[in-house]
């Protein structure tokens, strides 16, 4: 199985995806019987996408893609860590993926965790709970600062303020994290789109775009090359 999607092919059919689950017209691709058995003896998804594992984030729903499509790596509050890099770099090296998607979205319980733990009156969390969500604290001290030096109340933040800087922290962490991310990047080979999904609409609304040509690549029939 062969995959020669660039970059922006690869970010452009999960638009499409999107586009599709958003209007209620899903093609539910690459579910069927004869895609199963396709895959059986070596996989070549086309993006790695690191989410959050909220029940309502399920990659391959939201973007109206199949087996074999998405590298799909998920933790509360899509948090880097060493097994977290280790499996995304996987897909990167030796699946070869052009992509990576990063994503968060709105009524995130670990970013509102966050911003509840700069309150007074802070819940204590379990320990390794409070390990999950302080990577997001740093986002919700900026999101209050930033409140403060508007000459606003500090004490009501901005969830998806939150959530938006956390993404761009993700994503520098990924970048600073691994020199072969940063150099697949800077050579063209590969793509970081970072984008918040909204839960409501179910729209995933790109932020952060590294590697991604400006100009929307044509349509293409949506079917991998074996």
């Amino acid at each position: 199985m062969t995959q020669t999607l660039t970059p922006t092919e690869a970010w452009q059919r999960m638009k499409r995806g999107n586009n599709r689950f958003v209007a209620g017209e899903p093609n539910h691709p690459h579910q069927d019987v004869a895609r199963r058995h396709d895959l059986a003896g070596s996989q070549r998804p086309y993006a790695v996408l690191f989410g959050c594992s909220d029940s309502r984030l399920a990659a391959e729903i939201i973007f109206d893609l199949g087996l074999g499509d998405l590298f799909v790596v998920r933790n509360a509050g899509q948090v880097t860590g060493e097994s977290i890099m280790g499996t995304i770099e996987y897909a990167v090296d030796l699946l070869e993926v052009p992509l990576i998607v990063v994503l968060g979205h709105d009524e995130c319980g670990a970013v509102a965790a966050a911003v509840d733990s700069l309150g007074p009156d802070a819940p204590l969390l379990a320990p390794a709970i409070w390990r999950q969500v302080s990577p997001i604290v740093p986002a919700a001290r900026r999101a209050r600062q930033e409140k403060i030096d508007a000459g606003e109340d500090g004490a009501h933040i901005d969830a998806w303020r939150v959530g938006q800087l956390h993404l761009r922290d993700t994503i520098t962490a990924i970048l600073h994290s691994s020199e072969m991310i940063s150099d697949a990047v800077a050579s063209g080979r590969l793509g970081i789109v970072g984008a918040n999904y909204k839960l409501a609409e179910g729209t995933a609304v790109p932020d952060v775009m590294l590697g991604i040509a400006d100009e929307p690549a044509p349509a293409t029939t949506e079917r991998t090359t074996t």
